[in-house]
Formats: structure tokens, C-alpha cells, sequence
């Protein structure tokens, strides 16, 4: 994910600074990137850029902000993370989400969900636009300020920012992610064939439609 992402925002003329636990790997990873992409330190990406991607599985991501709490305070912190198991279960299910769980690690930081919904694979595209409509990105969190620079960055990308509301209804991206990713993996459905064009999606509003229909074979 950070290196789809920021691939793309190295051309849209960001300063990257990618950072990781073994600076082999960041090295490799910001030559990859290229045009000028740094690499470092899990804490020095944290504290040179004014927007922070967590590409971190799950099990580690809280763990990980923790230890870079006071380098995260006042950034904006991005979670494209999944909380996804074994038999595509929701790994938070009963408690906070992953993106909750961020904000709860580095509460100083301004947390928001977003670009968790497709394989990084989407992402690298350039940009991802499927039948000529570029591809929707939910974004959730409660600063208006951070979601505005995220709004930018989902552009940077080719892709167009829909406002998913605030960091409480990130749990039900990551649901849906879960869902998704079933679909997709386990059933080879078209996750998009499930919702109806946008003019259908509140009903054609007649009386009937709030009677009760029993089916039967």
C-alpha cells in the first residue's frame, strides 16, 4: 500500500519519506517509488511529512503508533488497514475498529480512515477509472482540516473523495471490506452488482413498499 500509494503522490509533486523497521527494505522501497522519495526510519517518516500513511497489518498497527506517539501529534494519520482473519471474520468484532485504535494509541494525532476497500493492485493503477468513472474512496474522521488533506491526496490519486462521516462509522468500512473481500475471494461475485444505481437507492417511495411480502417455494 505505501508503495502503490505514494507513488502516486511523489508525481503529484509530495515530498515521501518512507519509513520501516528494516532500512534495507525502506531503501528498496523508495528506489522503487523514485522521484526523489526518501528513505528512513519508522520515526523519521513519522516526523517529515505533515500526512501519515500507516501501512500496517492489523496486529501490529497500534503497537506501532504507540511507540511513535509524540512524532505523530497534530499529523494527519492514515488507516488503510483491515482487520480481516481466517474465514474473511472482522478481527474487531465486539470492540473498537483498527482506525479507533490508531486514534486511541496517538490521541494527539488526527486520525482517518480511507483506501482500505480494494487490493493495492487498484491502487497502483494510473489513475484507477473503471468505465470511465474514476473510483470512489470513502474517507472517515472527525477533523475537517485532516479530512480536507485527505480529500486531496484521494485525488493526487486519480480517485474521487466521498465523505463517509466521522472516525465512529469507520468500523463499518472495515466491515464492509470484510464483506467485500468474501464476495470477491470466496463466492467470485461482483461485490457492485449488491447496491442499486443511485436514483434506485432510496425506493420509488409507494405505499406498498412498507407492507410485508412472505415468499415460498
Amino acid at each position: 500500500m505505501a508503495d502503490a500509494l505514494a507513488t502516486h503522490w511523489v508525481r503529484a509533486g509530495h515530498e515521501v519519506t518512507i519509513g520501516g523497521r528494516d532500512a534495507h527494505k525502506a531503501q528498496r522501497l523508495a528506489a522503487r517509488v523514485g522521484c526523489g522519495a526518501r528513505p528512513g526510519s519508522l520515526r523519521a517518516a513519522a516526523e517529515s511529512g505533515e500526512v501519515v500513511l500507516a501501512a500496517l497489518p492489523f496486529a501490529a498497527g497500534a503497537d506501532v503508533v504507540r511507540e511513535l506517539r509524540a512524532a505523530l501529534a497534530g499529523k494527519v494519520l492514515i488507516d488503510c488497514s483491515n482487520p480481516v482473519g481466517p474465514g474473511f471474520r472482522l478481527l474487531t468484532e465486539g470492540g473498537p475498529s483498527a482506525a479507533r485504535r490508531l486514534a486511541a494509541a496517538a490521541p494527539e494525532a488526527h486520525v482517518v480512515k480511507a483506501f482500505n476497500l480494494c487490493h493495492e493492485d487498484v491502487w497502483r493503477m494510473r489513475p484507477p477509472v473503471f468505465e470511465g468513472r474514476p473510483l470512489a474512496v470513502p474517507v472517515c474522521g472527525d477533523d475537517e482540516a485532516a479530512l480536507a488533506r485527505v480529500r486531496e491526496l484521494v485525488g493526487d490519486v486519480g480517485c474521487a473523495p466521498v465523505a463517509g462521516g466521522g472516525l465512529d462509522r469507520a468500523g463499518l468500512l472495515e466491515a464492509t471490506a470484510a464483506l467485500f473481500i468474501a464476495l470477491w475471494v470466496a463466492e467470485g461475485a461482483d461485490a457492485q452488482a449488491i447496491a442499486p444505481p443511485l436514483a434506485y437507492a432510496t425506493g420509488p417511495g409507494r405505499p406498498e413498499a412498507e407492507s410485508v411480502a412472505g415468499a415460498g417455494r
